[in-house]
């Protein structure tokens, strides 16, 4: 009898339906099925594995996942510290904030007569309705509020987090801005201006002459200074954009300046992107591994999937099975006034905090 292939080892396990099954019990067995499935439940377990590490966890936040419903997912992810630095679109900050101001998304149709909505100022994301009187209202909000600010550069990481504890103190309600507000987790926003909170950062530039100054510069620095005093790190990112490249590129920054760097140790995304159109968003893991951005070890997973299917299963099923792991990290402590530290450590966004000694 011929030698069984060393490649016929582990066989698929067909999925049985069991009344009352966990989230987390449903992801266990998804790990013995194809596709899609058995990446998902792989993301469920390098998830566990980097908070049983010692890493910095980096959130990557685009598409419009606050105006789809999934903001308090994020929210409860920063709250309870199953990540420690979230990157994100301005447009789900804005829609965060909106739904924080006690304003609603409504259910809506992808076959609505999207002229009769523009005469009703109504906005459509997709199947996804909202009020542009409500938008102008938040816009004027941010405004104001960016007017009161003493007329000085800020990082995106700065405002954001005198913004969430301004949200804070005017609705006391959950969201993603004032759970990273009280839990003192950064973030950051590298592209604000391409945003509605960009548009009212300039209205109050234009009542206030020096006001909505963002230093975007100082956001690389922050950034990469968070990796160069915590080199192992770790990168979950929804939807690819911005805040995927800038995740990575926050590594590759801050190993010119520490040879410390190597690159993430653990790496997940859901995208719906694909790499073979050369975009950034759908580029493959073992792409980054090419730029430095992963680390040739690193422990990774694409998931190519509609962020609200895969993330609603991933964290409720983090909340059972990663619930003690989360009780026992050791994560990163920030204070976010002014200069930003870690750990007791300045993170300053004026000039990266060199290790390597520098070039003759």
């Amino acid at each position: 009898m011929k030698k069984k292939s060393r490649f016929l080892q582990t066989p698929i396990e067909p999925f049985v339906v069991e009344e009352g099954l966990s989230a987390d019990a449903l992801l266990a067995r998804m790990e013995r099925i194809s596709f899609q499935g058995r990446n998902l439940a792989t993301a469920h377990r390098i998830w566990q594995k980097m908070l049983q590490d010692d890493v910095t966890i980096f959130l990557g936040m685009a598409g419009a996942l606050s105006a789809g419903g999934l903001r308090m997912i994020v929210a409860y992810l920063i709250a309870n510290r199953y990540v420690d630095v979230l990157v994100s679109t301005g447009a789900n900050l804005y829609h965060d904030l909106h739904e924080t101001r006690g304003r609603r998304h409504y259910v809506g149709s992808t076959h609505a007569d999207d002229a009769a909505l523009a005469h009703d100022r109504i906005d459509r994301v997709y199947d996804t309705y909202a009020s542009e009187e409500e938008f102008i209202d938040n816009d004027n909000w941010v405004a104001k509020f960016a007017a009161s600010l003493d007329k000085r550069p800020y990082t995106s990481r700065e405002f954001l987090h005198l913004l969430g504890g301004h949200l804070w103190d005017t609705t006391g309600q959950d969201g993603i801005l004032t759970a990273a507000y009280r839990a003192k987790v950064p973030i950051f926003c590298p592209a604000i201006a391409d945003s509605s909170i960009g548009m009212g950062l300039s209205q109050a530039r234009q009542h206030v002459p020096g006001a909505g100054y963002i230093d975007i510069i100082g956001d690389i620095v922050e950034s990469a200074n968070i990796v160069i005093r915590r080199p192992r790190t770790a990168s979950v990112v929804l939807g690819g954009g911005t805040p995927k490249n800038f995740i990575n590129q926050a590594s590759v920054q801050a190993e010119f300046y520490s040879d410390q760097v190597g690159g993430h140790s653990y790496a997940l995304q859901i995208v719906t992107d694909v790499p073979h159109y050369g975009g950034a968003s759908g580029s493959s893991l073992e792409e980054a591994q090419s730029w430095g951005k992963l680390s040739v070890d690193s422990d990774k997973v694409s998931v190519q999937a509609d962020a609200t299917i895969a993330l609603p299963i991933l964290t409720t099923a983090l909340a059972a099975s990663a619930r003690s792991i989360v009780a026992e990290r050791r994560m990163p402590i920030f204070t976010l006034e002014g200069t930003m530290t870690i750990d007791g450590q300045p993170v300053p966004c004026n000039r990266f905090e060199e290790v390597n000694e520098p070039a003759v």
